[in-house]
């Protein structure tokens, strides 16, 4: 089971439309030299129309031998429609692991505003999707991989967990070698730089939404003097370590459960007992769905409640799984489930959860043993009923065994002297809790972190109903104009 962090809707929508890079004409505007041309189709997916350009830009593999090996970042861009033009807006969609090729011409209505002065342009990052993507292991021995209980009760379970979760990092680097080393979140923020010279641009413009916000703090705290308009949207919490985050995580999902069980007439205590009792029958005896040779286990179960609760518009479907779970069928949720898993109906599965985890095992040196997660499980479970014990669990397995060390325990992204960074936290955000939003704008500094809220639900701000937050990032990547520190979006 992938980690909850990883903004989803952009992992289901990059199954939908992916892009890769051809070579082609020349650039004929600003664009560093960069070798534009049409973007081409994948195997699962069409190339975007011939308004989006692609192109591939050469980096070190190694920051620390700037003159040693490179390898390619796989870029997209669409110009600028209007006259009075910024320059580029860069973009990352969360995850980490999720593809700026597949996800930007698909978002790129959501901030068709924005493009009247920007170019919209984004990127794979190092070690996913066309930018030396890393794949773990093959579709059948991940289907195999769901019979795997991620919240183990016995001993047997417990080996059988861990093994998996060694084997998990054996395969990501038979398939990535060196590269592995070499995918870290500070790796990918001098990335961002190399790339903003390449486009021609004195400032990083940027729009970092979820894991994205990590990625942009990092780049403000190693490039402040290059920080032009940046806003971070759906924030992770820089100030937390392995478990902190986890227990963000644990009180962010049960908030949008407690939301959605209100909205159905509910009471959120009682609602939550009910479906933690579900989710116990189905741990002894796995439901029946309609998919020939697949069960809905515990695991997929708790992944399928997931999905929804990050779009409040999608509350309704979450109401017809759980109806139909409760009825003995596991079909629904096992639906939900692949979709977070990213896995389409030939049985195939994408790899942004192979990238997801290879980076943050690299960024993370914090490595919890069963007993110390055995010792927080009563904390965790306090914390969420439905969510608690498999976050709890989470903390231990994740990077297991990981073939290669982590760097730190939290990032840094104090960022003095930097341009003022508008922070967008959501008050409902289930994936990263609002509470991170105000954390990293502290961090960031004073006169940095610039914070804005919305009392809203759902992974994200911009771009989910409210005119305000729509109208404010606006004002202030368009013109310049920073909100007064503390505004709030009711």
């Amino acid at each position: 089971m992938s980690r909850f962090v990883r903004w989803t809707a952009v992992a289901v929508a990059s199954a939908l439309l992916a892009a890769g890079c051809s070579g082609g004409s020349s650039d004929d505007g600003k664009g560093g030299g960069l070798s534009w041309g049409r973007c081409k189709a994948t195997a699962d997916a069409p190339a975007p129309s011939s308004d989006w350009q692609c192109a591939t830009l050469k980096v070190p593999l190694d920051w620390s031998k700037p003159d040693g090996e490179t390898i390619g970042l796989a870029l997209i861009r669409a110009k600028a429609r209007g006259d009075d033009r910024v320059g580029s807006l860069l973009f990352n969609f969360g995850g980490p692991g999720a593809s700026g090729l597949s996800m930007m011409p698909s978002y790129a209505p959501t901030v068709s505003r924005l493009r009247e002065r920007y170019d919209l342009v984004s990127w794979d990052p190092r070690g996913v999707g066309a930018s030396e993507g890393v794949r773990c292991r093959g579709d059948k021995e991940i289907q195999a991989a769901e019979s795997v209980d991620v919240t183990p009760d016995t001993p047997a379970e417990e080996k059988a967990y861990f093994q998996d979760a060694a084997d998990f990092g054996k395969g990501c680097h038979k398939d990535a070698g060196k590269l592995m080393a070499h995918v870290s979140t500070a790796d990918s923020a001098r990335d961002m730089d190399r790339v903003r010279e390449a486009l021609g641009d004195d400032r990083m413009h940027y729009f970092g939404i979820s894991y994205g916000t990590e990625l942009g703090g990092t780049y403000a705290h190693l490039f402040p003097q290059k920080v032009g308009r940046m806003t971070l949207d759906a924030v992770v919490d820089p100030g937390a370590d392995t478990v902190g985050h986890a227990q963000n995580q644990a009180r962010g999902f049960q908030r949008a459960l407690n939301g959605y069980l209100e909205s159905t007439g509910q009471d959120p205590r009682e609602g939550t007992r009910k479906i933690a009792d579900l989710l116990r029958r189905i741990d002894a005896r796995p439901l029946p769905t309609a998919t020939p040779g697949r069960k809905l286990t515990q695991t997929l179960a708790v992944t399928g409640l997931t999905l929804p609760l990050y779009n409040k518009e999608s509350w309704p479907t979450l109401t017809s799984a759980l109806d139909a779970a409760e009825r003995g069928d596991g079909s629904e949720l096992l639906t939900l489930a692949d979709g977070y898993n990213d896995r389409a109906p030939s049985g195939h599965y994408g790899t942004t959860t192979h990238s997801q985890r290879v980076i943050s095992c690299l960024d993370d040196r914090q490595r919890p043993t069963a007993t110390r997660t055995k010792e927080l499980l009563p904390e965790f479970e306090k914390i969420s009923p439905v969510f608690g014990t498999f976050l709890g669990w989470d903390t231990a397995g994740w990077c297991h065994d990981w073939p290669v060390p982590g760097q730190h325990d939290t990032p840094e992204v104090s960022a003095p002297g930097a341009a003022p960074v508008l922070v967008v936290g959501n008050t409902g955000d289930p994936a990263t809790p609002y509470e991170g939003a105000r954390r990293m704008a502290d961090e960031l500094g004073k006169g940095v972190g610039v914070m804005l809220t919305w009392r809203g639900e759902g992974h994200g701000a911009y771009g989910s109903g409210s005119d305000c937050v729509d109208s404010t990032v606006d004002a202030y990547l368009l013109d310049g104009s920073v909100p007064k520190d503390g505004k709030v979006c009711s």
